[in-house]
């Protein structure tokens, strides 16, 4: 069973909710140690001084930050401890806002609220007043010397707590390169209507149990078969073909939207798709027969 990894009280106003916080996601992951190729042996790091090469013992190590002159500015343990924020055990709700108030670039890590003992009642009341209210309260609270700022959200009359990253984490998109270009580019109206159509027949809802990581998947199945004694080359795939070549997008749409027709036909829900087409809007209809004829390839 899960443990708790922390233990307080949700604190609004005059109220306290006693709660425990549970991971709510567990990372999955293939993991590996380095081997000697030629004894099989694990390697395993030291730490060693760059003057002159030899291990430093642990009682020795400190924090250091480094200037732009290549200098350290040392800091010990003591002196971090004093600077640990207030270790209350209270997640203090702040605010209460909108759900699509809020930038997903914002959220961390996600955790489970549970009520403590005697909390249930409340614990409850908070939850289905949220939930009624479409709100989700903006937080902060401090977990392992940490301060953080989160958002505590409603889900089916659970409370669910989404760690968040402050706002000068965000890396500015003006640093990145390449989105100044964007200003010069022209969309062709046929272009654009067939991007629509394509987004309108990939329509769907949101089903979690339908992605899966397959990289870590294949990753397993090399181990699991090479554990079994199958060799090296047979287990070797094929080069992906290069993506060099320059693309005719206007073809690339409609292949794009008749294989997503022809998907659809294929999935066992594909019974669904006549409700949905009933609802979908005349603007949408009226491109998808206009755009059902052979059009002009544009590059």
């Amino acid at each position: 069973m899960p443990r708790a990894i922390w233990s307080g009280s949700i604190s609004f106003g005059l109220v306290n909710i006693p709660v425990r916080l549970f991971t709510a996601v567990k990372r999955k992951t293939v993991r590996f140690n380095q081997i000697d190729s030629s004894t099989g042996a694990r390697v395993r790091q030291k730490l060693v001084s760059a003057a002159d090469g030899e291990e430093v013992p642990k009682e020795r190590i400190v924090k250091g930050y480094a200037l732009d002159d290549g200098d350290y500015v040392t800091v010990s343990e003591e002196e971090m401890t004093a600077l640990d924020p207030d270790m209350a055990r209270t997640i203090d709700i702040d605010e209460f806002i909108d759900l699509s108030d809020i930038d997903p670039i914002f959220y961390d890590n996600a955790y489970y609220l549970v009520p403590g003992d005697q909390a249930s009642k409340p614990y409850k009341l908070l939850a289905t007043a949220m939930e009624e209210a479409q709100k989700v309260g903006i937080c902060h609270f401090v977990m392992r010397s940490k301060r953080y700022l989160a958002a505590v959200r409603p889900v089916e009359g659970r409370l669910l707590l989404s760690t968040m990253v402050y706002h000068d984490e965000i890396v500015d998109h003006g640093e990145i390169d390449g989105f100044d270009a964007l200003a010069d580019i022209e969309i062709d109206e046929r272009e654009q209507a067939m991007a629509q159509q394509l987004i309108a027949t990939l329509d769907s809802t949101f089903d979690p149990t339908r992605h899966s990581d397959t990289y870590r998947e294949a990753v397993l199945e090399l181990i699991e078969r090479k554990a079994a004694g199958e060799r090296s080359d047979d287990l070797m795939r094929a080069p992906a073909p290069s993506s060099d070549k320059v693309i005719d997008l206007m073809a690339a749409l409609e292949a794009s939207v008749n294989e997503a027709k022809k998907a659809r036909k294929r999935h066992p829900a594909a019974g669904l798709e006549t409700g949905r087409k009933a609802g979908r809007s005349k603007a949408a209809e009226q491109n998808e027969s206009e755009l059902s004829e052979p059009s002009e390839r544009t590059a």
